[in-house]
């Protein structure tokens, strides 16, 4: 029996197969190593029916998580994930590793990731190649979950968003200024907080002002992470993981052929093509 799992800072996606297939799946909060100690990451997963379940029995794991980008990173969450998975041999990648086996399996490409995080790769067929993406929520994610929560909390709290947008998102969040600048400044996970608000997106996607935001952030995203690597490796196919990619593919397109940019695939969940590719 093995598990497959893909984290991003909000979620992390499990799926447990046995001789090729599916038993059982879930999801808990995200297990990023960069912001969770192993004492949390431990609480979780014991709170977890589904994992504890199936403890004993899963032999191999794969872990993706946004954050286990250095080999230090990996082999922390590797051995405390082992801690709870006693029987468990544990590989740990970082997501951008799991990204690019989902949307290219053995072929070369150039990957982004747009889901509560951003980063951006050429993919050589066996690993992604190092670049300098992948800053965070603070120095980074352009086009991201947080990032595009980011710019609808700014233009809330400088009053620039329409009436009626701005009385939604009052009434939804309960939102006023010391509310926002404390979870943001002063509570944990603001990553999380400002990933949070892809919902309002989801929900006022049809709404001029709300598609213009979406579309800023992927055009901010496209000149920061897609035409710089692209550069590097011209020719190459593009593809896209995550679930702001999955969520708004028809504006990501849009600004992508702006730039003359054909995006071959777009996969929202990638969880399910990495249990493909491990269980056979």
């Amino acid at each position: 029996m093995i598990a497959v799992v893909y984290s991003g800072s909000k979620s992390a996606f499990w799926k447990i197969s046995n001789d090729g297939k599916a038993v059982a799946e879930c999801t808990i909060p995200g297990i990023n190593p960069t912001f969770n100690d192993p004492k949390h990451i431990l609480y979780l997963l014991n709170k977890n029916i589904v994992l504890i379940n199936h403890a004993e029995s899963i032999k191999k794991i794969f872990v993706f998580a946004a954050g286990a980008s250095s080999a230090a990173m990996q082999e922390s969450l590797a051995n405390t994930i082992g801690i709870f998975f006693k029987n468990a041999k544990i590989k740990v990648q970082d997501d951008i590793y799991g990204a690019s086996i989902a949307a290219c399996y053995n072929h070369t490409g150039i990957v982004g990731i747009l889901g509560s995080g951003a980063n951006c790769a050429y993919y050589d067929g066996k690993k992604p190649e190092k670049n300098n993406y992948g800053l965070g929520f603070i120095l980074g994610d352009e086009g991201s979950a947080n990032y595009l929560g980011k710019m609808l909390l700014k233009n809330f709290l400088e009053g620039k968003l329409p009436d009626e947008i701005n009385k939604q998102l009052e009434e939804k969040y309960n939102l006023d200024r010391p509310i926002i600048l404390e979870k943001i400044y002063k509570k944990p996970n603001a990553q999380n907080y400002l990933s949070s608000f892809l919902d309002f997106y989801i929900e006022n996607r049809g709404h001029k002002f709300m598609e213009q935001l979406i579309d800023q952030a992927f055009e901010k995203y496209i000149c920061t992470y897609l035409i710089p690597t692209m550069a590097q490796h011209p020719g190459e196919e593009v593809h896209f993981v995550g679930t702001v990619a999955g969520n708004f593919q028809d504006r990501l397109r849009v600004v992508a052929k702006k730039h003359d940019i054909n995006i071959i695939t777009i996969t929202k969940e990638p969880i399910y093509n990495l249990l493909n590719y491990y269980s056979n």
